[in-house]
C-alpha cells in the first residue's frame, strides 16, 4: 500500500514538473497563440517617486534575455501581485516586453491616500517620466489594462510625451459615472461588490487564497445584500461594517456633482495622440461609454481600432481574445511590425452568425426599421390598429423584476446571453413576438425602444429587452436598456401618457430565418438598475415601497415600437 502511494506521488511529481517545464507552451496553446519565445524574470519593489514626495511601488517583469525591449505600463488598485493581472502581464513579458505593474496611490505597498479614480492623471504621467529615465527603456511605451486599469490610461494619456506609442484600454471607459449610475439608477450589481473588494483586499495580493476566500464570502452574502433597505446600509449587511467607498458613491448621485466632474476624463479623450485600441464586449458594463470614447476619437480625426466581442465584464473569453489583440497592437506600434496591422479598424463579433466581421467604421450604415407592438403579444413591422386596448401589469418593488443575463458584473446571477423563458413567465413582464422570420435579419448598431406608457406613480421605470427566440422556444437576450421616469423629465402626451425613449444599448446580432424577434417590456432589472421604490426619495435612505400599475399603449395614436438598425451583411473574417 505504501509502495503504491509512493509511486503515485512520484508520478504526480514528475507530471507537475513536466507541466511546469512546458508551462509557456501549454498556456500559449490554451490561448491559441504561437509558443512564447522568452522565459521571464521579475524585479520587485521598485520605488517610483511622485512630485509630492509620495513613493509608489512597482514590479518589472521582463524577458530573461540580453538587450532592451519595449515597455508596457499597468497601474492597478487591485494589487500588482494579483494573479488575474499577473497572468496577462507575464504573457506580455514572455513575448518580448518589459511590463511595469504598479500599485496606485494608497494601495498595498504604495504610499499616500487612495482616492477612487482620483489623481490617476498626475501619478500616471510621473510614472511614465520615471520609466523614460530607466536604463532598460528602449524609447517605446504602451499603456495596458482593463476596467479601472483602463481608466488609468485615459487619465494619463492626454498630452503625454512622444515616447507613449500606444494605449490599449479594455472593457473600460474614460468616465465611470454612467456605468455606476446607468440612466440615473444606482447600479448595485457593480458598486456593492467592487467597493467591498477594494476595501476588503488591502493586504498582500499575492496571497491568492485570501482573495478567493473574500470573493466567496462576498458572493454568499450579496444576494441578500442586494435586497436590503435602505440601500445605504447594504454594505454593513454584507460585510458587517460600513464601507467608506460604497457610501461615497451613494453620496454623489448626480452626474454634475463636483465629485464626478473631477473624475471625468471623457472631455480629454480627443486630446490623446497615441494610437488607441478600444476592446469591449456586447454584454460589458462599460459598452456604451467605450463606444462613446471611440466616437470622440473619430470626431477628433483619429483612427482608433475598435474590437467588440460577445463578452460580459472580465470573462475568460474576453481575457483570451483581448490578449491576442493586445499582442498584435503592441507589436505593431511598439515593435514596428507592420504586418500586424488590420485591413480595417473595426472588428466585431456578430452573435447569431457566430463570426467576426471587419468594418470600416462604427456604426456601419443601416436602415432604421420599426417593429411595432400589437395586441395579443404580437410584434410586427406593420403599423398597429387604430383602436386597441392597452396592456397592463403591476410592478411591485417588494418583488422586483430581476436582472437576468446581460451586462451584469457577475455576483448577482448568470451574465451575458442566457435563456429568458423563466423571466418572461413572470406576470410583471410583457412580451411581444414576431412570427418566424422568412429571411435573415441582421442588426448592427444602437437599438432603442419608443414606448408609449402610463403609470399610477410619478416615479417609475420602464425596461426593454430584445431577444432572439429559437425554434425550440429558447429566448436569448441580445440587448436591453431602462428609462427612469420622474416629474418634469419628459413632456406628457395630451392624454396624459408618456412617450418614453429607451436606449437599449448597441448590439451586433444575426437573427436567422425561422427564428423570431421578441421584445420584453417590464419595469426593472434589479440589481443592475437599483429597483425604483416609487416614492422619489433618495436611494441611499429610502425604505417605503409603492407598487405601480403600469400601462403600455400600442395603437395608431400611440405607435410603440422597437427601432432596429438593420444592415446588409458585410465581409466576413
Amino acid at each position: 500500500m505504501h509502495k503504491r502511494a509512493a509511486i503515485a506521488l512520484l508520478i504526480s511529481g514528475l507530471t507537475m514538473a513536466g507541466l511546469y517545464r512546458y508551462r509557456r507552451h501549454l498556456v500559449s496553446r490554451l490561448l491559441g497563440l504561437p509558443p512564447a519565445p522568452y522565459d521571464v524574470a521579475v524585479e520587485r519593489d521598485l520605488r517610483v517617486p511622485m512630485p509630492d514626495g509620495v513613493e509608489l511601488v512597482a514590479d518589472r517583469h521582463f524577458p530573461r534575455a540580453p538587450g532592451r525591449f519595449p515597455t508596457v505600463l499597468v497601474r492597478t488598485p487591485y494589487g500588482r501581485k494579483n494573479p488575474q493581472t499577473g497572468f496577462g502581464l507575464r504573457r506580455l513579458a514572455e513575448r518580448g516586453y518589459n511590463v511595469v505593474v504598479q500599485d496606485v496611490r494608497g494601495r498595498f505597498d504604495s504610499q499616500g491616500e487612495f482616492g477612487f479614480l482620483k489623481g490617476e492623471d498626475a501619478d500616471g504621467r510621473a510614472t511614465m517620466d520615471w520609466i523614460s529615465g530607466q536604463p532598460w527603456f528602449d524609447g517605446s511605451l504602451g499603456l495596458w489594462g482593463e476596467s479601472y486599469l483602463g481608466y488609468t490610461q485615459w487619465a494619463a494619456a492626454p498630452e503625454a510625451p512622444d515616447y507613449l506609442k500606444a494605449i490599449m484600454p479594455e472593457i473600460t471607459a474614460s468616465h465611470f459615472y454612467p456605468a455606476l449610475y446607468p440612466d440615473g439608477a444606482f447600479n448595485m450589481d457593480v458598486s456593492l461588490p467592487v467597493t467591498l473588494l477594494i476595501e476588503g483586499q488591502d493586504d498582500d495580493a499575492g496571497a491568492s487564497f485570501s482573495r478567493d476566500f473574500l470573493l466567496l464570502w462576498i458572493r454568499l452574502k450579496l444576494r441578500r445584500g442586494f435586497m436590503r433597505l435602505p440601500v445605504g446600509e447594504a454594505d454593513t449587511h454584507v460585510s458587517g461594517r460600513p464601507n467608506a467607498l460604497y457610501r461615497d458613491l451613494l453620496a454623489h448621485p448626480e452626474a454634475g456633482d463636483a465629485y464626478w466632474r473631477a473624475r471625468d476624463q471623457s472631455q480629454r479623450v480627443r486630446e490623446v495622440e497615441a494610437p488607441a485600441h478600444l476592446f469591449g464586449g456586447w454584454y460589458d458594463i462599460f459598452l456604451r461609454e467605450l463606444l462613446d470614447d471611440y466616437a470622440a476619437l473619430v470626431a477628433a480625426g483619429k483612427t482608433p481600432y475598435l474590437t467588440v466581442g460577445p463578452y460580459p465584464h472580465g470573462s475568460f473569453g474576453a481575457l483570451k481574445e483581448g490578449l491576442r489583440e493586445t499582442f498584435a497592437w503592441f507589436d505593431l506600434h511598439l515593435k514596428g511590425e507592420a504586418y500586424r496591422a488590420r485591413t480595417k479598424p473595426v472588428r466585431l463579433y456578430v452573435m447569431g452568425a457566430d463570426e467576426w466581421r471587419e468594418l470600416d467604421a462604427w456604426p456601419p450604415p443601416a436602415e432604421e426599421t420599426r417593429f411595432y407592438l400589437h395586441p395579443d403579444g404580437h410584434l410586427s413591422p406593420e403599423s398597429p390598429p387604430a383602436d386597441t386596448p392597452p396592456d397592463r401589469y403591476r410592478y411591485d418593488p417588494a418583488d422586483p423584476t430581476p436582472a437576468v443575463g446581460g451586462a451584469l458584473f457577475g455576483f448577482s446571477g448568470r451574465r451575458g446571453a442566457v435563456d429568458n423563458r423563466k423571466l418572461e413567465s413572470r406576470p410583471d413582464v410583457l412580451v411581444y413576438t414576431t412570427p418566424p422570420l422568412r429571411e435573415d435579419v441582421e442588426v448592427i448598431g444602437p437599438v432603442r425602444l419608443e414606448l408609449y406608457a402610463g403609470s399610477s406613480l410619478a416615479h417609475t421605470d420602464f425596461f426593454g429587452r430584445l431577444c432572439d427566440v429559437h425554434p425550440d422556444g429558447e429566448s436569448v437576450n441580445a440587448c436591453d436598456g431602462l428609462f427612469r421616469l420622474e416629474p418634469g423629465k419628459i413632456e406628457p402626451q395630451p392624454d396624459g401618457s408618456s412617450r418614453v425613449e429607451i436606449d437599449m444599448w448597441a448590439t451586433a446580432y444575426h437573427f436567422r430565418r425561422g427564428h423570431r424577434l421578441r421584445l420584453q417590456v417590464s419595469s426593472g432589472a434589479h440589481p443592475r438598475w437599483n429597483r425604483n421604490l416609487g416614492t422619489g426619495e433618495p436611494a441611499a435612505t429610502a425604505t417605503t415601497m409603492l407598487a405601480a400599475e403600469q400601462t403600455v399603449y400600442h395603437d395608431r395614436e400611440h405607435p410603440s415600437a422597437v427601432v432596429l438598425p438593420v444592415t446588409v451583411p458585410t465581409s466576413r473574417t
